[in-house]
């Protein structure tokens, strides 16, 4: 426990710059692969006899079994790379027998065709032989490593659920007492004989000086380094603070943390230069140096975590009564784990008792399970205070509330489990619950400053948590932060070096690997590929196209032409690039092909139709068209469908199937030239020669009808209520077709107004076959006049027939 311990100080000071480790591991591990021409098989046989000699008789010790496995591992990194010697021979010397073609069967070949391929066949199987045997000695060193790492499994596993001393037995309470009292005393006797020795004195007085200045400026560090640090840190965020005056009170903030871990370091030093520090005093030092870095980070997070000063956004939503007593317990639980720290250590170096252990860490895992409790209250308070205005619970709520209800069975089950005597079981659960809150305030912390740092760079502070960018940052942090995590939680390093040993050679496919430099390759080839198609897709639309003499729609497809074609070519240069064979994936890609074909039909129809749109190109970017009873004009011509803007500025997504299956009206394909007709109803007994005038000097008058063809007016017969007139003119812009209506409108108003023209309203007559039932006489009255004489009530009534225009029909 003690090497968790000092591995997880480790881990939090590489988590505060910004956790990049676990890349630069396996970047490092990937660096370290051995290079050898050949392989000592015989010394492989000896060590692999060994190993399985000891995983059979399951005794060796951990320690044993670790340094066995580590050996296994650089074995099975020498094979992986035997297999991948000589493979661009073997490559050419297969491309030699593909060049030479099948053996005939059943015919004669010639002599020097049957040498080649005989010798070439030898020298394949020659070159694959050594490749062969790599690959099973690969495997059987995979094998003993797994067969290691299970057994170590099953012994942590044991270890775990041991039944062992209950730490509130009173005799174990005794030894405990005895064993904390023999401690001291066994530290203030090896500092008393340190004292006493002559030689060991001179050198104390010799370095008194200089501990005299470490042991002051380490006191001075201590205690007013922090007070230091948070009295700038609130003059830099006085005020409303911007994202750059944050950043900086977040840098000084820092401070509160390092510079009384300064002074904890200044100090030890002070103890070593003395001279008097023995071996036990030495263990307790180091143990002191990363226990106390625990507490100080521990403090810091409280305060970050439960800010007094800095409320624009704090990290919980809570009030300033339920901050102050976070940072109280965040302070308080960093306090116990070192006390706990130091006691499992001072257990480890004094080869304590295991009831007297469990006794003397009991009382320390029972405050940090109280610490716990009031912890989870506290997060279980910001889930509840952030539901959204409706009252829903949102996803970070449910997630704090269920984060509290696991604090709150940690805090209930560890001390039972303690008291009841499986303390290792409960010291399992209760540690590393500890020390993932750490982590957890880590990666909130430093998420707070990349959305701050991403306010700084883009200035845009509204919505700044829930943008792409700061998202995306938040989740590479949580996933570099899950190697630490497992550590936290028992994981050994051969595990993670494990899982990232089989990350890194991937998986095979029939005769082709897929690993991440694969995808890797490919992602970076395909990247350069779509880069430089944008560009020339760029270059062509904005420099090249413009100077010729194609038309827009021309130079939309030629574009987007390239485009296609560019997205093509990246991918099957990146795929080659990377070293995928796709004729071995031929087969699986033949039946998937076939599913697809039926899945994704319409897709595929709509593909194929805007080829043949950007093609044949029936319609352009800026036509006026219609389709499908939906006028509008075309903004975008995609892959699987064309985008159409209708003129109440709506946009309608057409799938490219439609326009080559179906009919499209295209107004202004070739040119904008079309035609306007103005209806025009004059009253019966008007000069119908004079309307004829007057209309055609109204089409010839207006500016955008052409000259030639003329305008001309049609007499189109006889209505029910007027002499109906159309103006048909030819317009030069058949965009502006309902500007040309309203403007012949207007003028025909007016000068029928002018000539004294009536343009007629619609008139009916009423005749009614039974009057007297209103008690009238007259049988005909216009529907102007009806509304005078006959009302709702009375046609209710008497419920008379009526006809309309006399044909004798009823209503």
């Amino acid at each position: 426990m003690t090497r968790v311990f000092r591995l997880f100080s480790l881990l939090l000071v590489l988590a505060l710059g910004a956790i990049t480790l676990a890349p630069v591991i396996g970047t490092g591990a990937a660096m370290a692969q051995p290079t050898v021409a050949g392989v000592d098989y015989d010394r492989w046989q000896s060590v692999a006899t060994r190993a399985e000699d000891a995983i059979e008789a399951s005794r060796a010790s951990t320690s044993a079994l670790e340094s066995l496995r580590e050996e296994l591992v650089d074995w099975r990194r020498q094979f992986q790379v035997a297999q991948e010697s000589n493979a661009t021979v073997i490559e050419t010397v297969r491309n030699q027998l593909t060049a030479l073609g099948p053996a005939p069967d059943g015919e004669p070949e010639s002599a020097d065709i049957a040498q080649q391929r005989d010798t070439l066949n030898n020298r394949l199987a020659e070159l694959q032989s050594p490749i062969k045997r790599a690959e099973l000695a690969h495997s059987r060193a995979d094998g003993l490593i797994k067969g290691i790492d299970q057994i170590i499994r099953d012994r942590q596993t044991d270890e775990l659920l041991e039944f062992g001393p209950s730490p509130i037995n009173p005799i174990h309470l005794a030894d405990g007492v005895t064993a904390l009292f023999n401690t001291g005393h066994a530290l203030h006797s090896e500092f008393l004989a340190a004292w006493s020795n002559p030689a060991q004195y001179d050198e104390t007085k010799e370095n008194l000086p200089v501990v005299a200045v470490l042991l002051v400026l380490g006191v001075i560090l201590v205690l007013r380094g922090r007070r230091w640090s948070k009295r700038l840190t609130r003059r830099i965020l006085k005020q409303e603070p911007g994202a750059g005056r944050w950043i900086a009170g977040f840098f000084v903030s820092l401070g509160s943390l390092f510079l009384p871990y300064a002074g904890i370091y200044a100090i030890t030093e002070a103890a070593y230069a003395t001279g008097l520090v023995g071996v036990r005093t030495d263990q307790f030092l180091s143990a002191f140096l990363g226990a106390s870095f625990a507490f100080l980070l521990a403090r810091w997070l409280a305060t970050r975590i439960f800010p007094a000063d800095d409320l624009r956004v704090p990290p919980l939503n809570l009030d300033a009564d339920d901050r102050l007593a976070g940072r109280w317990y965040g302070a308080s639980l960093g306090l116990v784990m070192v006390i706990y720290m130091l006691l499992l250590n001072a257990s480890e170096f004094m080869g304590w008792a295991e009831g007297a252990t469990n006794a003397i860490l009991f009382p320390a895992m029972v405050v940090a399970a109280l610490l716990l409790w009031r912890l989870a209250h506290l997060v279980h308070k910001h889930g509840v205070n952030s539901t959204d205005e409706s009252g829903d619970e949102t996803y970070r709520a449910r997630m704090a509330r269920l984060l509290s209800r696991v604090l709150l069975l940690l805090a209930v089950l560890a001390p039972v489990l303690a008291a009841v005597g499986y303390f290792k079981a409960a010291q399992w659960m209760m540690l590393p619950s500890l020390f993932s809150l750490l982590l957890l305030a880590v990666l909130l912390v430093l998420q707070k400053f990349f959305v701050e740092l991403y306010v700084l760079v883009s200035g845009n502070r509204e919505g700044a948590a829930d943008s792409l960018i700061p998202v995306l940052i938040g989740f590479v942090l949580v996933i570099l932060s899950l190697p630490f995590f497992a550590l936290v939680w028992g994981a050994r390093v051969a595990d993670l070096t494990e899982l990232w040993t089989q990350f890194v050679e991937g998986v095979t496919i029939g005769e082709t690997r897929i690993s991440p430099t694969i995808f890797l390759t490919l992602a970076i080839v395909f990247a350069i590929g779509l880069v430089v198609t944008r560009l020339l897709q760029g270059a062509l639309k904005n420099s090249v196209l413009p100077k010729t003499k194609i038309d827009p729609g021309g130079r939309n497809a030629i574009v987007s032409g390239v485009g296609y074609i560019g997205i093509f070519l990246a991918a099957l240069i990146a795929i080659t690039s990377a070293g995928i064979d796709l004729s071995s994936l031929a087969i699986v890609a033949g039946a998937l092909s076939v599913g697809i074909g039926f899945g994704l039909q319409n897709i595929v129809s709509n593909f194929v139709s805007g080829i043949i749109l950007l093609i044949e190109r029936p319609i352009s970017e800026g036509d006026w068209i219609e389709v499908g009873g939906k006028h509008g004009t075309v903004k975008d011509i995609s892959v699987r469908s064309t985008r159409i803007e209708t003129f109440d500025r709506t946009d309608v997504i057409v799938p490219n199937a439609d326009f080559v299956s179906g009919t499209v009206t295209n107004y202004t394909r070739g040119n904008t030239v079309g035609r306007v007709i103005v209806p025009v109803g004059v009253a019966y007994g008007s000069d119908t020669r004079k309307v004829e005038e007057i209309l055609l000097e109204i089409g010839e008058a207006h500016p955008l009808v052409l000259a030639n063809p003329a305008p001309y007016v049609v007499f189109q017969g006889f209505g029910a209520s007027s002499m109906d007139f159309e103006i048909r003119a030819i317009l030069r812009d058949v965009n502006f077709v309902l500007n040309v209506k309203s403007d012949m409108n207007h003028e025909v108003a007016r000068r029928f107004a002018e000539e004294g023209i009536e343009i007629p309203f619609a008139q009916q007559d009423i005749w009614l076959r039974n009057p007297e039932a209103f008690g009238g006489t007259s049988a005909r009255v216009t529907t102007s006049d009806a509304s005078a004489h006959i009302t709702e009530a009375d046609l209710n009534d008497a419920e008379p027939d009526i006809d309309v225009d006399g044909d004798g029909g009823d209503v």
